[in-house]
């Protein structure tokens, strides 16, 4: 395996990462390793008689403590899982999911997924913005999340395609005679759900169909979730 020093040689760089940070270069270091069993103690031993590492030795110790704790979240995240070997426990494999991500980008990549669960989103969302999301393409994946939630609508309401955006949305729910309202609601509440549809599409996909838009990953986490939602309120009314 190839020493800790190879893919970060400072120590003091490696006292600052987090632990998402550190563990990332933990995994790319034990996919390095020729077996696919490894030992937390001497993987986290940094002591002079193990030269490889090449760190000063007054930060040995805490070097083994950010280790440790890298080894553990790796653990909890399903990238390496224990195993015993030769009767005894402590040992640990690189698993199936943590090969594929083992590069920093790679992680990197991983955690902007868990920060957006596919499983989570309505099926036609994850479909189209899932992998817009964990490449970085935050904008293009809440426009297509709000072209999913405007398709959808079209379709359920069956409103012809020259009918758009805001006015597709108010058309379908209006409170007295859309085809997608819940006439046995409270009128108050059959007006809020036509705002906010209209709304929705207006202020999510409109701006990120004509030009580019910033948006940061809580932001459009946020957005692509909202557009799930409402999306399953449309399936809903179209079973009904």
């Amino acid at each position: 395996m190839k020493p800790l020093s190879d893919f970060v040689s400072d120590a003091n760089v490696l006292l600052t990462l987090e632990v998402t940070e550190l563990a990332g270069i933990v995994l790319e270091q034990l996919c390095s390793a020729e077996r696919n069993m490894l030992h937390l103690y001497s993987f986290t031993e940094t002591s002079p008689r193990n030269p490889p590492n090449k760190f000063p030795q007054h930060h040995l110790e805490e070097i083994s403590d950010r280790l440790a704790e890298a080894w553990a979240w790796l653990i909890a995240h399903g990238l390496i899982a224990p195993r015993r070997y030769d009767g005894k426990d402590g040992w640990v494999f690189v698993t199936r999911l943590g090969r594929r991500v083992a590069t920093t980008q790679g992680l990197i990549d991983y955690r902007k997924a868990q920060d957006l669960p596919r499983e989570r989103l309505h099926p036609s969302i994850a479909d189209r913005c899932h992998g817009h999301f964990i490449r970085g393409l935050y904008d293009t994946a809440v426009f297509e999340a709000y072209k999913a939630l405007e398709v959808a609508i079209r379709e359920a309401s069956i409103m012809p395609a020259s009918l758009i955006g805001v006015h597709l949305a108010r058309k379908a729910f209006a409170p007295q005679d859309g085809l997608l309202t819940d006439l046995e609601s409270e009128s108050g509440e059959r007006q809020a759900l036509c705002d906010l549809m209209a709304g929705a599409l207006g202020s999510y996909k409109n701006p990120h169909s004509h030009r580019n838009v910033a948006v940061s990953p809580e932001e459009a986490v946020e957005m692509i979730v909202l557009a799930s939602h409402l999306l399953r309120i449309v399936d809903s009314r179209k079973r009904s």
